[in-house]
């Protein structure tokens, strides 16, 4: 953890890793980046890029075949990304999701089959939790699994799913005893080539338009029984510990896409005059820069605290990241909305990466936990 007095303390590895993600997000990601919200398309180069250099799932441990970097590290991946293109942070951050069950929950032998081929970027991981009737409420799911001979069938619909049409496994939650309500949720693995099991067109998006989001189809999926993570009855937990993980890793998205906005905000004030000065000589203006950077500065200091607390395996985990990825995400849309302000009437045309950032940093306040579910998360730890 290197010698800083405090929960965390980056190391020169740590900073070495941001440097190099940076100069990759610079030259292969962020060129493409326009591109790829203009025509809602993947980011295969900025998937080529992060998975050549081992930064698209550096969290895997070295165990099967990854980098086992640890939590922070994945933050800094992630936040450097957001930084140019939110829907490209969505490989290392999707992967980190879809595959922590299987890390924290799944039996050697499902790890051995699942891991290595996201270690070496063969494959990604999507998460398949949510429902369209079953959103914040998760644990009112309607899919289905249930035990036939030495198979798992599965039936139901998932809803949502990021990267969905891009991935080779997905760890899906479905009811296996209706009768018990969250203690009768299990986790599964699936392949995208099991039987019964399809992916949904893509859905239309106000941001992030290059990450895929998919409906899963489980028609008779037909599973092998091995392929449960952990004892029936113990997904819905997995799951809720999954979230103390990753949390943070949205607000690292959050954090990168702040930065980017106003780095963007500060070259151009500095450029554009009005009345004769640099807008950015006027102090109103500074004043906004200021509070933005404050504001970053903040947000990226929780979610590195949050991150060690997951590492350290910290009693208040699960506070202290509802707490990074609320207040980081409310960050973003503040910061990104007072950059298109700061920009004027440039801000609002695609000419300039503002508008897209702030499409983009909205959905930071939406997914793996509404922010009104962070604070009900936190309420609930303080008044327990």
């Amino acid at each position: 953890m290197g010698n800083n007095a405090g929960p965390y303390g980056l190391t020169e590895e740590h900073e070495a890793i941001r440097e190099a993600v940076r100069e990759i997000a610079e030259r292969e990601i962020a060129p493409f980046a326009a591109e790829v919200d203009a025509e809602s398309r993947y980011p295969v180069e900025a998937q080529k890029a992060l998975t050549a250099a081992g930064f698209h799932a550096t969290h895997v441990p070295e165990a099967y075949g990854g980098e086992g970097a640890d939590a922070i590290a994945t933050c800094i991946v992630i936040e450097e990304v957001a930084r140019v293109d939110v829907s490209a942070s969505l490989i290392p951050a999707v992967n980190k999701l879809g595959s922590v069950p299987v890390i924290l929950s799944a039996s050697e032998d499902l790890k051995q089959r699942v891991l290595p081929s996201i270690a070496v970027g063969d494959a990604m991981i999507s998460y398949g939790l949510s429902e369209r009737e079953a959103g914040s409420d998760a644990a009112a799911m309607r899919t289905r699994a249930r035990l036939e001979g030495d198979s798992w069938v599965l039936n139901g619909t998932k809803a949502w799913i990021t990267n969905a049409s891009v991935s080779e496994w997905f760890t899906v939650m479905a009811v296996t005893d209706p009768e018990k309500g969250a203690k009768g949720i299990s986790a599964f693995v699936v392949h995208r080539d099991d039987p019964g099991f399809a992916v949904g067109p893509k859905e239309k998006k106000m941001g992030i338009k290059g990450s895929p989001t998919c409906e899963l189809y489980f028609i008779d999926c037909t599973i092998p029984a091995d392929r449960i993570v952990g004892e029936p009855g113990t997904g819905f937990t997995t799951a809720l510990r999954t979230l103390d993980f990753t949390r943070p890793t949205i607000g690292a998205q959050a954090v990168g896409v702040a930065q980017g906005a106003l780095d963007a905000a500060v070259a151009y004030t500095k450029d554009r005059r009005q009345f004769g000065s640099a807008v950015s000589d006027f102090q109103g203006v500074q004043f906004m820069l200021a509070d933005m950077d404050m504001k970053i500065q903040a947000a990226r200091h929780l979610v590195y605290v949050a991150a060690a607390a997951g590492e350290q395996g910290s009693p208040d985990v699960t506070r202290v990241s509802a707490a990074a990825k609320a207040f980081a995400s409310d960050v973003a849309m503040q910061v990104t909305t007072d950059a298109v302000q700061l920009f004027g009437g440039a801000g609002y045309t695609q000419d300039f990466p503002v508008e897209r950032m702030m499409r983009d940093a909205k959905i930071t306040q939406i997914y793996e936990g509404t922010n009104q579910v962070q604070r009900m998360v936190i309420a609930r730890s303080l008044l327990r």
